[in-house]
């Protein structure tokens, strides 16, 4: 669908990101579902735009609100949160977008000012504080007599999330996990083998305009550049999928047998339960659980799309009970819920909503599930723990309070994708993915075994 004609196809764009901006800020919404649902309106072009400004402003918000108060020489409290998003993104783009000229940065944010009743007032002031930006650089991230805070702010991360990056890896470490956060992740997809052959699909997505760069490390794995048309042919066929490559590497970690029922006991929203549902086969089954039931419908619908008949579905709270009988399953796998700190690249606005206290309390959900997952292994039968959070309470913790418990449980030291993931790999058989190694989202993942 082409952009409306009644203004120019860089205001109608910048007003799309400024309206998810508002949404993401201040009435809890998430940038990645917005997207999706605005920017079929765009041409290819004005996606990859609103995209990059919407992303990028939202992780870089700690950084820029620091650059706006000593340019506006007053308290963001005291500006007009409308005008304070127009701010930010206009000034987003004056420091960090080469492409976009800074006099068209501030002339487009005036003139978005000026079209809005609830800002028209302040387009003077928006001119002002921009203009004072394109005349002088950028104030240096420092916090005086506060390394960890100067580290926090340079990065514009929260300086809870430094202090237990630094406590978790190394200061050189987590500087570098932060300014990872802060890159494009790369667009990842997974081919769907149940439909048609790998050379098939490669013919069908490139004869669709997508441009693959790289392959993973599995035959299901495509790195393409820039983001996949959904609108496109080969994905309304089912083709593919779009799935980071750290989660697709979990399915293969659990390396479930042809014909093998599995339960997946957090499902939603879909990609490694259909994943799952490809690798076992026709003759195979997934048991599909999540106490979601929208996200329950999303994975269905994925599903359907992909043309794989062998999923069921059932609503549960896996934390408190499972409607299944115990020790009744060869393979399980809990992609348990998290914080996301693995993910801060296509979800940035959860480092400005987590707490310090929230690894800790989702660690005692996750430790509820892992519990009753396990319980559905049948003796010898394997499992995957796995998050996709590098806060080490949600991982490793979680996997040895359990195993702590469970004499009966062990890890896997050498799961049967070693090969492929050997550099991902620790001494004790766990895998631990970040966005500064290989360009892959944090994940924590082990494969548990029932003795």
């Amino acid at each position: 669908m082409a952009t409306p004609k009644k203004e120019s196809a860089g205001i109608a764009a910048r007003k799309a990101a400024l309206e998810i901006l508002f949404r993401v800020d201040h009435k809890g919404a998430y940038a990645d579902a917005l997207l999706g649902s605005r920017l079929p309106e765009f041409e290819v072009n004005d996606r990859r735009l609103i995209t990059l400004m919407v992303l990028g402003t939202v992780a870089w918000r700690g950084r820029l609100d620091f650059e706006i108060e000593r340019l506006a020489s007053r308290p963001l409290a005291k500006i007009d949160a409308a005008v304070l998003e127009i701010l930010r993104l206009a000034l987003f783009q004056i420091r960090h977008l080469d492409r976009v000229p800074q006099h068209a940065a501030v002339d487009t944010a005036v003139t978005i000012a000026n079209s809005e009743r609830r800002t028209r007032d302040a387009s003077g002031f928006v001119n002002a504080v921009l203009r004072r930006a394109t005349r002088q650089p950028a104030p240096p991230p420092e916090v005086p007599d506060d390394e960890v805070g100067s580290l926090a702010l340079k990065y514009s991360h929260p300086r809870w999330m430094a202090e237990r990056f630094i406590a978790t890896f190394s200061r050189a470490d987590a500087e570098a996990l932060m300014a990872a956060d802060n890159e494009a992740a790369p667009t990842a997809i997974r081919l769907n083998l149940a439909r048609r052959t790998r050379e098939e699909i490669l013919t069908r997505i490139k004869n669709d305009g997508l441009e693959v760069i790289a392959e993973g490390r599995f035959p299901e794995t495509l790195i393409l550049k820039g983001s996949p048309h959904l609108d496109s042919e080969s994905f309304g066929e089912g083709l593919f999928h779009v799935q980071s490559e750290a989660s697709q590497i979990i399915a293969r970690l659990l390396a479930p047998a042809r014909g093998a029922t599995i339960v997946d006991c957090s499902a939603a929203p879909g990609g490694k339960a259909t994943h799952l549902a490809e690798l076992v086969g026709e003759r195979g089954r997934v048991i599909a659980l999540d106490l979601n039931l929208a996200g329950l419908r999303n994975t269905r619908g994925v599903a359907e799309r992909l043309g794989h008949t062998n999923l069921f579905f059932a609503r549960a709270d896996v934390a408190n009970a499972v409607p299944l009988r115990p020790a009744s399953f060869d393979y399980a796998l809990l992609d348990a819920p998290c914080t996301g700190t693995g993910t801060l690249r296509q979800h940035p606005e959860i480092r400005w909503r987590l707490k310090p206290g929230d690894p800790s309390r989702m660690a005692v959900l996750q430790l509820a599930m892992l519990r009753n997952a396990a319980a559905l292994l049948r003796p010898r039968g394997a499992m995957v723990y796995s998050v996709c959070s590098l806060m080490p309470e949600e991982g490793h913790a979680v996997v040895a309070q359990f195993l702590a418990e469970n004499p009966h449980y062990e890890i896997d030291p050498h799961p049967p994708a070693h090969e492929q993931i050997a550099d991902l790999l620790r001494e004790d058989g766990t895998l631990l993915t970040r966005p500064d190694h290989s360009g892959l989202d944090g994940f924590f993942a082990a494969r548990i075994l029932r003795r």
